[in-house]
């Protein structure tokens, strides 16, 4: 039997940004895509690992130099122990002041 793919998008406002969020809940994992404009400009996936208690991450696509989205999915990897948690995390370039501290 196939599991079917579930989503939920919605928008929260943090200061005078908008921010855009969107869920997909997969067979076994799940994406998350957070980002002010529609754009996929950074992709990190995220691990639990039997080596240690810090979730393993790397930068799958986009700039190394933005670690946003790499600790986006390392501290959303902490929550889920066996799934891979891909995420993007996708603002304006120019504006990191509304980078820090999205956590809910």
């Amino acid at each position: 039997m196939m599991d079917s793919i579930s989503i939920h998008n919605f928008s929260e406002k943090f200061m005078e940004l908008t921010v855009h969020f969107h869920v997909m809940k997969l067979s076994g994992a799940f994406f998350l895509w957070v980002g002010s404009s529609p754009l996929l400009s950074n992709l990190a996936v995220s691990m639990s690992s039997r080596y240690g208690s810090m979730p393993l991450s790397t930068l799958v696509m986009g700039d190394p130099s933005n670690t946003a989205t790499n600790s986006l999915a390392q501290r959303l990897g902490a929550w889920v122990l066996l799934e891979p948690i891909p995420a993007n995390y996708g603002h304006q370039a120019g504006d990191t002041s509304q980078s820090q501290g999205t956590r809910r």
